[in-house]
């Protein structure tokens, strides 16, 4: 296939204020275990008029460098500090901080093809990726560009806009908001909801012994000693698909209150994913992505990683054609999410403390929430570009075995329905879009990304 997208050019974008040279950011235990991931989104637009190609990239590009002056620690760069001294190195003893200076971020200026409903409508994995350039941190991470910022004008009409981060400063919640700031300051010269840096709750300073049943930290306890690749490894390619759900409650009918739609559609898939492995008589291991920022009592533009992977269990027997086995397995998944409160998470993070190895979700199934991404005003940079869709991949041994992630509907769509982006090895894929139970959602195929 043709090479539809073009780099014109990479440059640095820095803050239009001065930043406080050498001030250092220091990570969070939540940050640490995620650094070997990254983070990609892509934003795509439909314009209602042609522009001169350029002509919004430069909106942008200065636009960007406002919106950097409220994220200091997005331009800094890495360095290793032990005793209060530097070093621009990767000696393992050492931990990452941020340092404060004016090095900016990089942004790719690109241009692409046709029009952005032409490119949703044909465009595969391979190719999506390349509209959010990310580079991997080599020798010199003193001069590395922790986000990237891609900007794809389509010649015949639309906009794309990739953001690239490693996750070991933000995790998707955050990358999402950085997005909404820099669209808010585009549109209306004004940021609605600014970052705010600040530590995680303070250790507990009583007695609290950590509990012996905190699944939480019991998941973690296993997956941050994980060092062996996942058992189930294939050299099959991952390809992606993204599906649009009308209301997948509906599907399910009357539940216990407070059920929502991600427990739902993470059911589904647990059990459709489970059986295109060739699990029919059992469930296969899946962990939940699930933000606790509202659970530590964080304010809701908290910048940081604040989400956590807890395990869920289901150990009863399973049939295939049992009508109920949705109902049960979604009742499962809530149980295990209304588990989760302030002192579970802070067992978690205190134990993090002296033992904050990296965290590898193994061969389980990743279903990761982002449905409350959602906000009543539009995510828009300018009137004429309309958001169209939204797509978020995260890399790395985070991944687990396949991922299912959920996120909010198209504007316009009712507010039960969801899109679902799913990856996964593509004979696995093949048979997952098969699944009769699956089919039974009508669910609507918006990109098959092979």
């Amino acid at each position: 296939m043709e090479d539809r997208v073009r780099y014109i050019c990479k440059r640095s974008v820095v803050s239009t204020k001065p930043v406080e040279q050498g001030k250092l950011y220091r990570f969070s235990v939540l940050d640490y275990i995620m650094e070997p991931n990254h983070i990609r989104l892509v934003y795509y637009y439909r314009s209602s008029k042609i522009r001169e190609l350029g002509e919004i990239t430069k909106v942008l590009r200065e636009s960007l460098a406002h919106t950097l002056n409220c994220y200091p620690i997005i331009t800094g760069r890495l360095v290793k500090e032990i005793d209060g001294t530097e070093e621009k190195d990767q000696d393992l003893n050492r931990q990452w901080k941020v340092r404060s200076n004016d090095a900016g971020v990089r942004m790719v200026e690109a241009r692409a093809t046709g029009t952005v409903d032409e490119w949703l409508r044909s465009v595969n994995r391979e190719e999506e990726l390349k509209l959010v350039h990310w580079e991997e941190m080599y020798r010199l991470p003193y001069y590395w560009s922790t986000f990237y910022v891609q900007v794809t004008e389509f010649e015949s009409g639309g906009l794309a806009i990739g953001l690239s981060c490693s996750h070991l400063l933000a995790d998707p919640v955050c990358a999402m908001m950085f997005i909404r700031a820099w669209a808010d300051l585009t549109m209306t010269r004004s940021m609605m909801a600014p970052p705010l840096y600040h530590p995680l709750p303070p250790r507990r300073f009583t007695n609290h012994r950590l509990s012996n049943n905190n699944q939480l930290l019991s998941h973690y306890i296993k997956s941050c000693a994980l060092t062996a690749q996942p058992s189930n490894v294939t050299e099959d390619r991952v390809v992606t698909v993204t599906l649009m759900f009308p209301d997948p409650l509906v599907r399910v009918g009357e539940n216990e209150p407070g059920i929502s739609t991600f427990e739902v559609l993470a059911g589904l898939f647990w059990i459709c994913v489970s059986q295109a492995k060739g699990k029919n008589n059992e469930l296969m291991d899946m962990s939940l992505c699930l933000d606790v920022r509202k659970l530590l009592r964080l304010d809701k533009s908290y910048f940081g990683n604040c989400m956590v992977y807890q395990k869920v269990h289901y150990s009863k027997p399973v049939k295939t054609k049992d009508k109920l086995l949705v109902s049960h397995v979604v009742q499962e998944i809530h149980n295990t999410t209304k588990r989760l409160d302030y002192d579970t998470v802070m067992d978690l993070i205190e134990w993090l403390s002296s033992n904050n190895n990296p965290i590898s979700n193994g061969s389980d199934l990743v279903c990761t929430n982002l449905e409350n991404m959602v906000n009543s005003r539009p995510m828009m940079f300018e009137k004429d570009f309309v958001l169209s869709h939204v797509s978020c991949y995260v890399e790395g041994p985070v991944a687990g075995g396949g991922q299912v992630i959920v996120l909010p509907s198209r504007s316009g769509e009712g507010p039960m329905s969801r899109v679902v982006m799913v990856s996964l090895p593509q004979r696995e894929m093949v048979k997952v879009l098969e699944n009769e139970l699956l089919q039974s959602f009508s669910p609507v195929l918006l990109m098959e990304n092979q």
